[in-house]
């Protein structure tokens, strides 16, 4: 038996790359069609490196590496192919020697009497308390291919859902960091080549190029003092953020910040009610549905109100009633839930509200450059401008000084 390396094509067209044992590529490509792939190209597997295969040890376990984990399992558990082998056939084409040494710590723990919830739950950075609750549901009801495939669908959408908000921050941080190049070149190149023509004059410097001076000063002899306080100031940030207050702060200004805010608020939306729905189709208690969600929103405004509705959850309320309350919750959502709990359709709706905040989410980030555009331009403007001021009014008290 020998190890090739294989690319292939999920059915979205990502590319996967993996490494599998078999006795010939005709089997390769028999197992990837198995677990729903295309295969592309395959070919023997080349000997890595030690340098490479070391290096392969700090390699962390990707969202994407995940999901293609648990499609593969799904697709194996829905044709009755039992959990032992399902595992030891994933393993053998998993690239990450991470997650491979966690897989196969998984099948160890199986083979010694442990069930695949619990033996999951004991990599908690790899399979979040989400994934191993709905897994733990599954084996008490017999539906894991089932489960297996929501949670296939529920990790695509988390990979769509960290797109987005990097789709949503890729322009303004581009803008910026134009903006700093542009300070970066007028100070170390084009300003000291200046002061040394406009020092030969008896003119006193306007302030923005006094400003763009000092600017080259602090950053060609004091950078090193810049670094530090920059990483001290992140390095507090960060550490001010983790705090309560500071959590409390920074996730309430998230959610105030214009166009940003409501970009935020849409997001948490339609995470919450797509974990609430997925959830609930699972068979998932409510009151465990609310824990496993309000920890998937990720801002604690949001999660505080959630434990608020929890307690009145415990009082006998309904759900829509304390959302109304909260002031967080949008109507529609309020309303949808409310409907839901009457024709006990909660689950089918809140994957509808998903889906609407999903549209209202990708309009909001394809729109997003005309949104912050006039921001920008104002930033930008200002900071053309100051650069002009700061080379051109030297230019004219030179032509005054000539003219004199």
């Amino acid at each position: 038996m020998a190890t090739y390396q294989y690319k292939a094509r999920d059915k979205f067209g990502k590319s996967i790359n993996g490494l599998m044992d078999a006795e010939s590529e005709g089997q390769i490509a028999s197992k990837l069609r198995e677990m729903r792939y295309v295969p592309v190209s395959i070919k023997p597997a080349q000997e890595s490196s030690g340098l490479s295969s070391f290096m392969n040890r700090f390699r962390r376990i990707r969202l994407f590496e995940v999901n293609m984990f648990t499609e593969q399992l799904a697709v194996l558990q829905k044709a009755g192919v039992p959990i032992l082998l399902s595992l030891k056939t994933i393993n053998e084409g998993t690239i990450n020697k991470n997650l491979k040494d966690i897989i196969g710590q998984v099948s160890r723990d199986i083979e010694a009497g442990a069930n695949l919830s619990s033996a999951l739950a004991k990599h908690p950075a790899v399979f979040k308390p989400l994934y191993v609750n709905m897994i733990k549901t599954a084996e008490a009801s017999g539906t894991l291919g089932q489960v297996l495939e929501r949670l296939v669908a529920l990790g695509e959408y988390e990979e769509k859902f960290r797109l987005r908000i990097k789709a949503a921050t890729r322009y303004p941080i581009l803008v910026v960091i134009a903006i700093i190049i542009g300070f970066l070149i007028l100070t170390t190149l084009v300003i000291p080549r200046f002061t040394k023509i406009y020092s030969q004059f008896s003119a006193a410097w306007p302030l923005p190029t006094r400003m763009l001076i000092w600017l080259n000063l602090a950053i060609t002899r004091y950078w090193w003092v810049m670094i530090i306080a920059g990483g001290a100031c992140i390095l507090a940030f960060q550490k001010f953020i983790n705090t309560e207050k500071g959590r409390i702060l920074w996730d309430n200004f998230k959610l105030k910040v214009p166009v940003f805010g409501p970009l935020e608020l849409k997001l948490i939306m339609s995470r919450f009610t797509r974990i609430m729905g997925t959830l609930m189709k699972s068979g998932v208690g409510l009151f465990e549905i609310l824990d496993l969600s309000s920890d998937g929103v990720g801002n604690v405004i949001v999660f505080r109100t959630i434990e608020n509705i929890k307690k009145s959850v415990s009082e006998g309320k309904g759900l829509s009633e304390p959302m109304r309350i909260s002031g967080i919750f949008p109507p529609i959502v309020v309303q949808m839930i409310s409907v839901g709990e009457q024709t006990g359709k909660l689950d089918d709706l809140l994957m509808h509200v998903s889906d609407y905040y999903d549209a209202q989410v990708e309009y909001t980030v394809s729109n997003l450059t005309a949104l912050i555009e006039p921001f920008l331009i104002c930033i930008l403007g200002c900071a053309v401008l100051f650069m002009a001021l700061g080379i051109f009014l030297p230019m004219w008290n030179l032509m005054n000084l000539f003219r004199r």
